[in-house]
């Protein structure tokens, strides 16, 4: 009994969990997160070892060989947006003759910021500066938008807008100018949402956030404060957070 018991507890120590969130984590919405366990023993493996998450998920690995990580999925549901604790992570196994589970708790003190359950809305925004979706034309040059002139080519232009049948006819080669077109920036002003109750105006704000941040410039209105309009997937993921956040003080 004695050598089983040491056996059993060396068996679940050295071992490190870990859990990756995803980017983006929207209340009510499962989201998929990396489950790993790193055995940092230096000489021998280790044995069924089973980690049970604090939503009550588990996940079991046979074997962890030696200075390895293993790894799989779990998925966490979260019932509000804000900041949430992962909390802790319970390592237990019973190994070596499964008489007896022997377990510790590992404290994870990490947070994720879970976003608003996005739901779907006909609005686009609201304010001076949140023009109807579409685009509009810029008079600089571009490759998008309408054929604006036609003039001689100064060797700075590239090849393809070389106009063949117009150079054909004059001494000279000849270049096309296109306009550009440019997408109106979407200002989303949560006051001006038609929505009843702060929750589902959040809501269809972070859809039309997720729906719009990829293809236009959008800026968010929360109260007295105002984010300027910007793009992209990374920009996207800061307005989500001050709606996550939102009245959370």
């Amino acid at each position: 009994m004695s050598v089983t018991g040491l056996a059993g507890m060396y068996n679940i120590k050295k071992l490190i969990p870990a859990l990756h969130p995803p980017e983006e984590i929207f209340a009510g919405i499962p989201a998929p997160f990396r489950l790993s366990l790193l055995n940092t023993k230096q000489y021998l493996p280790t044995f069924l070892i089973r980690l049970e998450c604090f939503s009550g998920q588990s996940v079991v690995f046979p074997v962890i060989q030696k200075k390895s990580t293993v790894d799989s999925t779990v998925l966490f549901t979260f019932s509000q947006r804000g900041q949430v604790s992962l909390g802790r992570i319970t390592i237990s196994s019973p190994y070596p003759v499964g008489f007896f589970t022997r377990y510790w708790n590992f404290e994870n003190d990490s947070q994720v910021t879970v976003f608003p359950r996005p739901i779907a809305t006909d609005s686009r925004g609201s304010g001076e500066d949140s023009p109807a979706t579409g685009a509009g034309l810029c008079r600089g040059r571009g490759l998008s938008g309408e054929l604006e002139r036609i003039y001689p080519y100064s060797g700075s232009e590239p090849l393809r807008m070389i106009h063949w049948k117009h150079s054909a006819r004059s001494y000279d080669l000849m270049v096309k100018s296109f306009g550009r077109y440019i997408v109106a920036p979407l200002l989303i002003d949560l006051d001006m949402l038609s929505e009843q109750g702060v929750e589902e105006r959040l809501s269809r704000a972070a859809w039309l956030v997720q729906r719009w941040v990829s293809k236009r410039p959008v800026g968010l209105r929360l109260g007295g404060r105002t984010l300027p309009a910007g793009i992209g997937k990374r920009h996207g993921l800061i307005l989500l957070k001050e709606l996550a956040l939102y009245g959370k003080d």
